[in-house]
């Protein structure tokens, strides 16, 4: 019986010993890249094909989606410009690239970037000192005012005239802490509120559960010109702030920082990040055909006259 089965155990013998150097072997191709003038993102899209795109659900109008859509396909300004950064991509590693696009929060997008559950967040996240002692941040591609939308006819003039109301803000976003700055230089006693994206902020002015809502230009604007009725809200006139956005990298990959640098700024001198700009901005958007008709700005302008990835404070 012994010798009957010797064959067999020699060949199941021989078929673990083949598994056991091939799994050795994929353990070193996988520590020791093929391409490490890539860098670590690049080179892993060249083998798999894959680049993963973090995007807000309701930031409109950088990158949001529709539900009810196949997939709930992905809107946005920072979206078209991250598939520009695809197509540079695919020619640098030599290979067709897929977009895949995962969904990130103002919460978590930091994380997901740094944990590397997404390569780059198209969003519309700004760029500050805090912020880059944790990520890397492209050259900048908006130049946003932090501002304050009320309700038409409330009364309410400036930051002065919040005193005693309702104040909702958008959970991880900026707006928190410049609004409390405000407040303070005001002299002035606020009930903060929050919102778990953008779209629950607005809804809870537009349920009459806050009184002001503060947060980006584009997104205000942006969420007035979607809603039912445009002209029942308004915004208070100044800025608490100005603040650059950037597409979030890595800090740990220089190589795929300076290439979507370098497509950004492809883009600028081109003058395609003027015609994406427009599209988005100047033009009617999804879903209901909205036109923010915000002409960009002398910041802005600036910025892709002299791009640089400068944080604010």
């Amino acid at each position: 019986m012994m010798n009957a089965y010797t064959p067999l155990r020699r060949l199941a013998i021989a078929a673990l010993a083949s598994l056991a150097v091939a799994g050795t072997a994929l353990a070193q191709q996988a520590a020791a890249p093929a391409r490490p003038d890539l860098g670590p993102t690049l080179n892993r899209v060249a083998g798999t094909g894959n680049l993963y795109l973090g995007h807000r659900e309701a930031a409109i109008p950088f990158s949001y989606v529709m539900p009810g859509l196949e997939n709930n396909y992905v809107f946005g300004y920072s979206w078209d410009i991250c598939q520009r950064v695809v197509e540079a991509v695919g020619k640098r590693v030599g290979r067709p690239v897929q977009a895949v696009p995962v969904s990130v929060s103002a919460n978590n997008r930091l994380m997901m970037v740094k944990t590397g559950m997404a390569d780059i967040e198209c969003g519309a996240t700004t760029n500050n000192v805090a912020r880059q002692k944790q990520v890397a941040f492209s050259v900048t591609f908006y130049v946003s005012e932090v501002r304050v939308m009320v309700r038409n006819g409330a009364g309410i003039q400036n930051v002065a005239g919040l005193a005693g109301k309702r104040v909702v803000t958008t959970a991880g976003a900026t707006s928190d802490r410049l609004i409390k700055a405000a407040a303070l230089t005001e002299n002035i006693t606020l009930t903060y509120l929050v919102g778990r994206d953008h779209g629950e902020s607005m809804a809870m002015l537009q349920r009459d559960e806050a009184d002001a809502f503060v947060a980006d230009d584009a997104i205000l604007g942006a969420l007035r010109a979607s809603s039912p009725a445009p002209t029942d809200f308004v915004l208070l006139a100044g800025s608490l702030a100005k603040e650059p956005y950037g597409l979030v990298l890595r800090r740990e990959d220089p190589q795929f920082k300076q290439l979507v640098d370098e497509t950004l700024i492809g883009l600028m001198q081109s003058g395609e990040l003027a015609k994406i700009y427009d599209k988005w901005f100047m033009q009617p958007i999804p879903p209901v055909g909205a036109v923010l008709e915000m002409p960009m700005s002398d910041l802005l302008k600036a910025a892709i006259a002299n791009p640089n990835d400068k944080p604010a404070n």
